[in-house]
Parts: C-alpha cells; structure tokens; sequence
C-alpha cells in the first residue's frame, strides 16, 4: 500500500483548513505529519524549495502552479490533492508521466457562493458602498450618488450555471436581463426570461455587464479593447470568474480615461495580488481577493474530500482521480 507521511497543506490564508475537516484521521489514523502553509509560497524556485521533503500536498484550486519544470522537481510527491473538481493550474499530464496521483473534490459543484458574492459586487459598486464606509470612518458623510438597478440593463456573459441564476437576480430586481455567449442557445436563454443578443449589443447597451465563464485558450481575452470601448460611461464590468478573461490593460486605461463607470474585480490575471499592482490605485473600482467561492460551507466540504482522497490514496484505491486534458 503507498505510504503517506507527511502532508503539506497549502494557501491556507485564513487559517481554516485544520479545523473544516477531521485531519486527525489523516494525522492519527495513518500516523502522518500534516503542515499548514499559511502564506503563498511565491514562484516555482520557492515552491520547490518548500515542498521537496513532502510525499502529499493539498492545493487550493489555482492559487499556486504545479507545471511540469516543478512536478519534476518534487522527487518524493506521491499525490497531489486539488480542491475542486478541476485545477487548471496543475499539468495533470505532467503529474502522471512522474507517477504521481492527481485527485479532486466536491465542494465548488453548488455556484451559490459565486452567485451571491456577484452581487455582493454590483450592488457595492452601484450603491459606492467602499467608499462610503471608508468616508463615515474618517468622519465625513455621504458624497457619492447611486444608481438604481430596476429598469437598468444586466448583460451576462456566460449563461451557464453561474450566470442563469445570476441573471434570475437582476429579473427579481426588475432589471431587463440580456445575454451572450459563443455558444449561446437563444432558445434557453429566452425561456429563462433573457434576451439573447449580439456581443456588440449587449456591451453597448448594459448598464451592468457580468462575466461568468471558464477560462479556456478560446477564452482568453474573451472580452477585448473594442468591447470596453463599447460600453457607456456610466457602465460597470463585473468579473468573478478568471482575470484573463478580460483585457486587464484596456480595462485599467478605460478606468483611468473614465470612459466606464467602474469595475468590481473579485479576480485578477495574477494573484495574490503584487504589492505594486496597478490595480491597487485603480480609479472607481470595488476589489476583493478572489473570494466567490470562499463560505465556510464550501471549505468544508472541500477539505472533508481532501482526507478522504489521502486515505483513499493510501488505501491503494485513488478517488475522485483527475483525467488529463
């Protein structure tokens, strides 16, 4: 049987991860050594550096890259446990070729989190919630004005499992819903209550434009200069699903030139964000770091599967094993 004798635990950033499952299975039950790295560990030198003596990780989805020039580093690594269902960070065909098991969870399957955490964004930035708690605590008042969102357009890239439901949001605040998608089925979108347009339209004509898509080769750059140039001043990019996704550059210059009315960014093309970042001083935006899917619910059903996969692992019988791409 594979022996697991010591696990490291990465990305832990709120210090969660030990007490959302029952390590002590892990721990005592097949005597290994589980340490938590609360920190992100930085580029692939320092990756190796950290997790050479480990023969198990447990990752949180694409927070840190597993390629192949660091898969080949990691002499001892036997199994290599993402949260999720799918971690486009990790070259699974890599991890293979070096013997090495890849095996997922559940615990992302439920898009409620993201659904809410979306409009947790439209609502801060419409509403400029930061920045009128950031005035009432230095002692101010009110200064900024809102905008309603009944009446207004929503326009959804991606109306799939994350952005049907979010587009059944803005109908229940009246807001005429529209969509678009490369492979968007005008049908199911209309019974869903959405109008199914064109890209040109729906970034010329939403008040609101929300993407909900997965980040492919396909995807990359999915929403380009010509669209943000398309948008009205008044208008706000929402994005909780992948940075690269957007063309970081054209939208930061459209924030600086105030041709769009905002972003609400929960995502970034790198991240943890930089101390430098631009994004850090970037006019009329609402940022948060990456939290759609961050519930105390849905950590713990991620890290209850990660035991589960190391002792399914160390049984000799690999669960929830991830297919190369």
């Amino acid at each position: 049987m594979p022996e697991v004798r010591s696990v490291a635990i990465l990305d832990d950033y709120q210090h969660v991860a030990r007490r959302s499952a029952e390590w002590h299975r892990v721990t005592d039950g097949l005597g290994a050594e589980v340490t938590t790295f609360h920190e992100h560990l930085g580029g692939p030198e320092d990756v190796v550096a950290a997790l050479e003596p480990f023969d198990a990780l447990v990752v949180m989805r694409e927070r840190t890259a597993f390629p192949a020039e660091v898969l080949e580093r990691l002499p001892n690594l036997r199994l290599l446990v993402t949260t999720g269902p799918a971690n486009a960070a990790i070259d699974v065909a890599a991890a293979h070729r070096a013997g090495i098991t890849v095996s997922g969870t559940g615990g992302v399957l439920d898009n409620a989190a993201t659904v809410e955490m979306t409009w947790a964004l439209i609502l801060a930035a419409v509403r400029h919630l930061p920045a009128e708690d950031r005035r009432i605590r230095e002692g101010g008042w009110q200064e900024t004005v809102g905008a309603d969102l009944k009446g207004r357009r929503l326009g959804v890239v991606g109306l799939g499992g994350i952005g049907k439901p979010v587009a059944a949001v803005g109908q229940a605040f009246g807001m005429d819903v529209a969509a678009w998608s490369r492979h968007l089925d005008p049908g199911d979108a209309r019974a869903a209550g959405v109008t199914p347009v064109d890209k040109e339209e729906l970034f010329a004509t939403s008040d609101v434009v929300t993407i909900h898509m997965k980040l492919s080769r396909g995807s990359r750059g999915i929403v380009g200069r010509e669209d943000l140039a398309r948008m009205t001043a008044h208008a706000i990019l929402v994005n909780t699903s992948r940075g690269p996704l957007v063309d970081e550059d054209a939208l930061l210059e459209a924030l600086h030139a105030g041709t769009i009315g905002g972003a609400a960014l929960d995502v970034y093309g790198t991240e943890p964000l930089p101390a430098d970042s631009p994004w850090r001083s970037a006019p009329r935006t609402v940022l948060t770091p990456h939290l759609g899917y961050v519930t105390e619910k849905t950590f713990a059903e991620m890290y209850a599967d990660a035991v589960e996969d190391i002792e399914a692992f160390a049984a000799g019988s690999p669960v929830r094993e991830l297919a190369e791409r």
